[in-house]
C-alpha cells in the first residue's frame, strides 16, 4: 500500500461488486480460478487463508470489512500469521460480519461472508489451498449443495460463479454443441473395442502383421527395382523430423499417429498442387521447367497447398480445431510440410536414381536443402517443407490462441508467410540460373537466409508451449487435476512472490501500452515456473506409471493428452458454449481411476475447510554438416516437375518392377496411417507363457511398426527404481 492508508472503500470497489460478490469484471482478468464453497469461521478456514497466502509467495495480506457502514475503515495489513489475523476479526466484535483478504496487487482474494459462503478466486495455487487439490469437485459439491438447498443466497452464488446453469432450468445438463465427424469416429471406435473385442483383436493383429510385411517389402524392393533405395532412409528422416517437433512440445493436444496421417495427407497433396501449377504454367504460356514456372508458379502454389489440411479439419473436426493448442497448429502444419517434402523427396530421387546432394541429412530437423557454386560458396539455403509451413502454422497457432493478447499478435502469420514464401523462392531461383530482386534478397537476408529460419521455429515452438501452459492453468475450474501435488513448490512460490512485488510498483497512470509491457515482463518468471511445474508434474506421473507396466503408462499418456485438450477448449471458449471430448464426467473418472492405480489416491492435502464441508527423452544434436551440392545438378525439383519425371521414370519399368513400385507406394501410406498410435490393449506375461500361440495376435496388435518405441518404453519403464514412486506425494 501507499505510505496514507488505503480506505476499505477503494480496496472493494477494485475486487467486489458487493458485500457478498466478487467483481465479475475483476474475476474474469488474468483468467483466474473461482471457487464457492461453505466453511465455519473457524480457525481452520483462518489457517488455509494464510496457507494460500503462502502459495502466493507473500509475507503480508490485506483485510478490511465490506459492508458500506465501514466504507472509511484503513485496510489493516496482516502478516501470514493465523493468530494475529483471528485477533484482528474478533477486534471487530462479537456479531460477523463480511470481510475480504487480498493480496497485495489484487491479483487473489478470499471473500469472507458473515454466513457459512466463502468465496476464493486467484491462480490455481491459491484456491487449492482453500477448497483442496480437486477444484472442480469443490464446485460440483457447491453446485449440488445449492440445488439442494435452494436458498437466493446459494442460488445466487453457484450461478454467478458458474457453479450450476442460470434460470429456472439449472438443473438440466449444459447444452452445448454436437459432436463432428472426428468426434463420432471416436466414439464409434470406443464402442468397437468394448462390444466386439475379439473382432478389434483380430483387426489389430492383422494391422500389426500388414505393418510388418510392408517394412520387409521396403527392404526387398530395392533389390528388384534399383531406384527404391531411397524410400526406407526418406520415410526414417520424416518420421525422426515429426518426432524432434513433437517430443518438446509438451502443450500438444493432437496425438503422433494423427501427425503422421496428416503427412500422409500432405504427401497425396503433392499430386493435385503438381496438376494446379501445370494448369497455372500452361495459363501463363511459360515454360514449366523455365524461371517463371519454378520461381513465383511453383512457390506461390505450394506454399499456400501446404496448408490445406488446417483448412480440411476445419470442415471436418470444427469442434476438435476449438481444443487445438497453439503448438498444434505447428505440428499440424509441419506435418503437412514433412509429407509434402517425403513424396517430393522420393519422386525425385526415384525417378534420377541416386540422392539430392543438396539435401540436408543432418539429425537436427532433416530435410532441408543448400545450393552452392562450383567453388563452394552458399548460395541458397532451404530449410525444408517442414520447417516453413511449422513456421507459419507457429505463427497462426499463435495468433489464433493467443488473440486475447491483442491484435499485434496477427502480424506473425503475415511475416511468418513472407518468410517462408521468400526462402523457397531463393532457392527455386538458384535452381533455374536466376536470383532474387534486390529488394526481395534484402528481406530475405534480414530475415535470415534461411539459417535462422529452423532456430526461429524453435523459439516459435517454446512460445506456443508457454502461452499454452498458461492458458491450460487458467481452466482449473473444469479441469481435473493431475495425480499427486504440483512439485517445483518453491519455485512457483518465488515466481509469484516476486510479481506481486514488482506488480505493485507499476504506476497505473502510464500510456497503457508501457503498462501491458511493464506487466507482461513482471509475469514472464510466473509463466515459465508454471510451465516447468506442469511439464514435471506430467512427467513425474509417466514415469511412476511406466513402473507399473505398459497399460498404465499408455493410459496415462492418453489421459494427460485428452486433459490438455478439455483445459485449452476451457480456456479458448472464454465462457461460450463449446464441446468436451471426452465428456467431463469421463475425464473425472479417468483421473481418479488413474490416481489410484499409481498409487496416489485423493491427491492433495484438503483444508480443514473442505474438510467440514465433506463433513457435511531425447537428446537433439543441434550442429550437423551440410553436403555441397552443384548448383543447378538438376536434381531438386518442384511438385510438377517431380511429378513429371516420375511418369518417365515409370514409363520405362516393366510389369514386375510396376508392381514393386506400388507396393513401395502401399508401404509408405501403410506405415504413416495405421499402427503409429498408443496402443489400447497389451496382453499379459501370466496369459502368454500360458498360452503363447493364442496370444501371438495380441503381441502382434500392440507391437505395429510405428508402435515398436511405445513397447520399448513401457519395458524400460519396468526396470525403474522404486524410488521413482516418490517423485510425486499426494
Amino acid at each position: 500500500m501507499e505510505e496514507q492508508a488505503m480506505l476499505a472503500r477503494d480496496l472493494v470497489l477494485r475486487v467486489c461488486a458487493g458485500a457478498t460478490e466478487l467483481d465479475p469484471q475483476w474475476v474474469r482478468a488474468d483468467g483466474k480460478v473461482t471457487t464457492p464453497f461453505l466453511v465455519p469461521r473457524d480457525r481452520n478456514l483462518v489457517r488455509a487463508v494464510v496457507a494460500a497466502g503462502r502459495a502466493m509467495g507473500v509475507d503480508r495480506l490485506l483485510v478490511c470489512r465490506t459492508r458500506p457502514e465501514f466504507s472509511y475503515d484503513p485496510v489493516t495489513e496482516v502478516p501470514l500469521d493465523t493468530d494475529t489475523l483471528i485477533d484482528l476479526v474478533r477486534g471487530w466484535g462479537p456479531v460477523p460480519t463480511d470481510f475480504l483478504v487480498c493480496v497485495e496487487d489484487f491479483s487473489a482474494a478470499v471473500l469472507v461472508t458473515a454466513d457459512e459462503l466463502t468465496v476464493a478466486a486467484g491462480p490455481a495455487d491459491f484456491v487449492r489451498e482453500l477448497v483442496g487439490a480437486d477444484i472442480p469437485q469443490a464446485r460440483a459439491h457447491f453446485g449440488a449443495r445449492a440445488r439442494a438447498e435452494g436458498g437466493p443466497v446459494l442460488t445466487r452464488a453457484a450461478q454467478l460463479y458458474h457453479c450450476a446453469e442460470a434460470g429456472a432450468r439449472h438443473a438440466r445438463g449444459p447444452r452445448g454443441p454436437g459432436p463432428d465427424l472426428a468426434e463420432r469416429l471416436a466414439r464409434g471406435l470406443d464402442r468397437a473395442r468394448r462390444s466386439s473385442p475379439r473382432a478389434v483383436r483380430s483387426l489389430r493383429a492383422l494391422r500389426g502383421a500388414w505393418g510388418w510385411l510392408m517394412v520387409v517389402a521396403l527392404l526387398v524392393a530395392p533389390l528388384v527395382v534399383p531406384g527404391l533405395e531411397a524410400v526406407l532412409p526418406a520415410l526414417a528422416a520424416a518420421f525422426v523430423l515429426l518426432l524432434q517437433l513433437a517430443w518438446p512440445a509438451r502443450s500438444r493436444t493432437v496425438s503422433f499417429a494423427a501427425l503422421l496421417r496428416v503427412a500422409a495427407f500432405g504427401a497425396l497433396l503433392l499430386w493435385p498442387l503438381a496438376l494446379a501449377e501445370a494448369a497455372l504454367v500452361r495459363l501463363l504460356g511459360a515454360d514449366p521447367y523455365g524461371v517463371l514456372g519454378y520461381t513465383y508458379v511453383a512457390v506461390s502454389v505450394e506454399e499456400v497447398g501446404k496448408l490445406l489440411p488446417l483448412l480440411f479439419l476445419a470442415l471436418a473436426a470444427c469442434r476438435r480445431l476449438r481444443r487445438l493448442a497453439a503448438v498444434d497448429f505447428l505440428l499440424l502444419a509441419a506435418a503437412s510440410g514433412a509429407g509434402f517434402q517425403l513424396a517430393e523427396r522420393l519422386l525425385t530421387e526415384v525417378s534420377l536414381g541416386g540422392r539430392n546432394l543438396s539435401m540436408d541429412v543432418g539429425p537436427f530437423l532433416p530435410g532441408g536443402s543448400t545450393v552452392t557454386d562450383p567453388a563452394g560458396t552458399v548460395l541458397a539455403v532451404f530449410s525444408g517443407h517442414a520447417v516453413t509451413t511449422g513456421l507459419v502454422g507457429a505463427a497462426l497457432g499463435l495468433a489464433v490462441v493467443g488473440r486475447r493478447y491483442g491484435a499485434w499478435v496477427w502480424l506473425l502469420p503475415p511475416v511468418a508467410m513472407t518468410l517462408a514464401f521468400l526462402e523457397h523462392l531463393n532457392l527455386n531461383a538458384r535452381l533455374a540460373n536466376a536470383a532474387l530482386h534486390p529488394a526481395s534478397d534484402f528481406a530475405h537476408g534480414l530475415l535470415g537466409g534461411g539459417v535462422l529460419t529452423p532456430w526461429l521455429l524453435v523459439l516459435l515452438l517454446a512460445c506456443a508451449v508457454a502461452m499454452d501452459y498458461r492458458m491450460i492453468a487458467t481452466a482449473a475450474e473444469s479441469t481435473p487435476p493431475l495425480p499427486g501435488q504440483p512439485p517445483l513448490a518453491r519455485l512457483r512460490r518465488w515466481a509469484r512472490g516476486r510479481s506481486v512485488a514488482m506488480r505493485v510498483r507499476v504506476p497505473a497512470d502510464i500510456a497503457p501500452l508501457f503498462r501491458r509491457m511493464a506487466l507482461s515482463w513482471v509475469d514472464l518468471p510466473v509463466t515459465l515456473a508454471t510451465t516447468l511445474s506442469t511439464i514435471v508434474h506430467e512427467l513425474a506421473a509417466a514415469a511412476i506409471a511406466a513402473r507399473r507396466g505398459p497399460g498404465v503408462l499408455c493410459d496415462t499418456w492418453r489421459f494427460l493428452r485428452r486433459r490438455r485438450g478439455n483445459a485449452m477448449g476451457e480456456a479458448r471458449s472464454a465462457g461460450r458454449p463449446w464441446r468436451h471430448h471426452p465428456s467431463q464426467e469421463e475425464l473425472t473418472r479417468q483421473a481418479r481411476e488413474l490416481a489410484r492405480r499409481l498409487g496416489l489416491a485423493a491427491t492433495g492435502g484438503v483444508t480443514g475447510a473442505m474438510a467440514a464441508m465433506y463433513a457435511a527423452g531425447m537428446y537433439v544434436v543441434v550442429t550437423a554438416p551440410v553436403a555441397p551440392g552443384p548448383d543447378g545438378d538438376g536434381r531438386a525439383a518442384y511438385a510438377f516437375v517431380a511429378l513429371d519425371r516420375i511418369q518417365g521414370w515409370l514409363g520405362g519399368l516393366t510389369a514386375v518392377e510396376s508392381a514393386w513400385a506400388a507396393v513401395a507406394l502401399v508401404a509408405v501410406l501403410t506405415l504413416l496411417l495405421s499402427g503409429n498410435g498408443v496402443p489400447h490393449a497389451h496382453p499379459r506375461m501370466r496369459e502368454f507363457l500360458r498360452a503363447p500361440t493364442a496370444n501371438t495376435g495380441a503381441i502382434l496388435g500392440m507391437l505395429a511398426p510405428g508402435q515398436a518405441g511405445y513397447a520399448a518404453l513401457g519395458l524400460v519403464g519396468l526396470l525403474l527404481p522404486r524410488r521413482v514412486d516418490r517423485f510425486l506425494v499426494r
